[in-house]
């Protein structure tokens, strides 16, 4: 018998601030947003970086979509108590792994300066079936902008801009097949995830094959608590990078 996903250790419970790292607008609110929404409701500043503004996504000119899709967004975050997030620009739908990809994110994880940075994987097989480009692309960037976010001697424009090296204690990833724990949710961090999602209505509006948020989001929360051997959970790839980060002696 499998044994459950284990919660977040204890140590974790230091955690003051994440960011999660995406590709578009409405990534996050496929699982990840309850998870938010259950850290925000304790007092964690959380902050979305979004790598592209989703503008090739919608049955409209790219140039319409993309701003629609950032107010969408700023809707979506509010509903989970995020109330910072950035939008990078890279192309949307063509999405490359790169070096000014990894030192775009490594720029914002110096500015954040958070304890947690979740991640998608960047493999090409997720528990859905094949994963998008863009995803793929966007995963594999951020865990390697991590590590160069606390190397002072990789992107040293980055130093001269003022800003510091900044080691992330933990790297939490998504959309694998291999979770080692979880976060339980609350029906209150349900409801808050569910509308999260509905907030992207033009969005939603262009996909009539799509299921109802409630239905995403109380699918994917199933899994994760079976997973975890409770109601509602969503399950991570817990990987810690600093044991004892100081950030004054870095």
């Amino acid at each position: 018998m499998t044994e459950p996903v284990a919660p977040l250790p204890p140590f974790t419970e230091s955690i003051e601030r994440v960011l999660v790292v995406v590709a578009h607008p409405d990534d996050a609110e496929y699982g990840t947003s309850a998870a938010v929404a259950t850290w925000t409701a304790s007092g964690v500043e959380v902050a979305y970086l979004l790598l592209t503004a989703g503008e090739a996504g919608m049955q409209r000119p790219p140039e319409e979509a993309g701003p629609l899709r950032a107010d969408e967004q700023r809707d979506a975050c509010a509903a989970v108590g995020v109330t910072r997030f950035s939008i990078l620009g890279f192309p949307d739908g063509t999405l490359t792994y790169s070096l000014e990809l990894r030192e775009a994110i490594a720029r914002e994880i110096r500015r954040f300066r958070p304890n947690v940075v979740v991640s998608g994987s960047g493999e090409l097989v997720a528990p859905w079936g094949f994963d998008h480009a863009d995803h793929r692309a966007a995963g594999l960037a951020t865990i390697d902008a991590v590590r160069d976010a606390d190397n002072r001697w990789v992107f040293p424009q980055l130093l001269h801009d003022g800003l510091g090296p900044w080691g992330a204690t933990w790297l939490f990833v998504v959309g694998t097949g291999h979770p080692t724990h979880h976060v339980a949710v609350s029906e209150v961090g349900r409801n808050r995830a569910v509308a999260s999602l509905a907030a992207h209505k033009a969005y939603l509006a262009d996909l009539p094959w799509h299921p109802a948020p409630s239905e995403v989001v109380d699918g994917v929360l199933a899994n994760g608590g079976r997973a975890a051997g409770v109601e509602r959970a969503v399950v991570f790839d817990v990987h810690t990078l600093v044991a004892d980060h100081v950030p004054a002696s870095r």
